[in-house]
Formats: C-alpha cells, sequence, structure tokens
C-alpha cells in the first residue's frame, strides 16, 4: 500500500467518525456516484441514495457516532470492525446504545469508495433493545438456541 493510499484510508475513516448531519453532502468526496451500498435495511447503489441513508440516520436517533476499533486490509479491499453509538428519539432518549458491526469496502483506483456493504445482527444489536419487541426477540434467541 502507498503512502498515498493510506491518507486515503485514513481520511475516509476520519469522515466515518466525525460525520455529521451536515456533512453528509461530503459523501461525494469519497463515494463514486455509482457506489453500491448495502446493509441490513438498505441496498442502493446510487451517491444520493447513499446520502439519504445517513441523513435520515441522522433524523432518527440522537447523537450517533461510529468508532472505528480495527481494520483490515488496504485500498482493494478493507474490513472496519465498528460501533455505531447512539441515543433513540422514540424511546429512552437518555440511554446510550451500541450497535456492533462489520463494513466491507472496496475503493478504485482514486480512492473512492465503490462498494460498502455492512454486516449486523439487527436482533441481537437492536430489535433485542427496543422496549415492546425486545422481550420477544430475546425470549425466541433463547427458545431456539
Amino acid at each position: 500500500m502507498t503512502v498515498m493510499d493510506q491518507s486515503r484510508i485514513d481520511a475516509l475513516l476520519h469522515f466515518y467518525e466525525t460525520l455529521t448531519p451536515a456533512r453528509v453532502t461530503d459523501f461525494g468526496f469519497y463515494y463514486a456516484e455509482d457506489a453500491y451500498f448495502k446493509d441490513p435495511f438498505n441496498e442502493v447503489n446510487r451517491i444520493e441514495d447513499i446520502r439519504e441513508i445517513f441523513a435520515r440516520m441522522f433524523r432518527k436517533v440522537m447523537d450517533p457516532r461510529f468508532v472505528i476499533s480495527e481494520r483490515v486490509g488496504d485500498a482493494d479491499g478493507l474490513f472496519l470492525v465498528w460501533n455505531m453509538n447512539f441515543r433513540m428519539k422514540s424511546c429512552k432518549p437518555q440511554k446510550r446504545l451500541v450497535i456492533r458491526g462489520v463494513s466491507h469496502l472496496r475503493m478504485r483506483d482514486d480512492g473512492k469508495v465503490t462498494y460498502h456493504r455492512d454486516y449486523w445482527d439487527t436482533g441481537e444489536e437492536l430489535y433485542a433493545k427496543l422496549p415492546l419487541i425486545g422481550g420477544a426477540v430475546r425470549f425466541l434467541r433463547r427458545a431456539v438456541s
């Protein structure tokens, strides 16, 4: 990996960790126009749609913050281990929650992301923590394990 590749990766990781609603428009500095993005709830391949996914995140939760704890790979293929810390607007807004996940990224020669796939367990990391359905999710997990 060249120094340039490393600086592009460092800039991208800094972008994720300092993302704010105002900076959602900056995805174009880091992502290709036809970048593919998939997570447990979305699958898109346009930069406008990726911006909207993150803008919606800021509308639905309070104080989301990504903390990247590990990275493996290089500009050809990168895996990021992360925590997303946040508070729900709709219930118990004083309680901080954490979603733990992994992202797989691929970049083209100019360093822009062309592929972004997030992996995280919606049952354990989200649904089990919600007041109304959390108990049912935890019961089902115990019943099938």
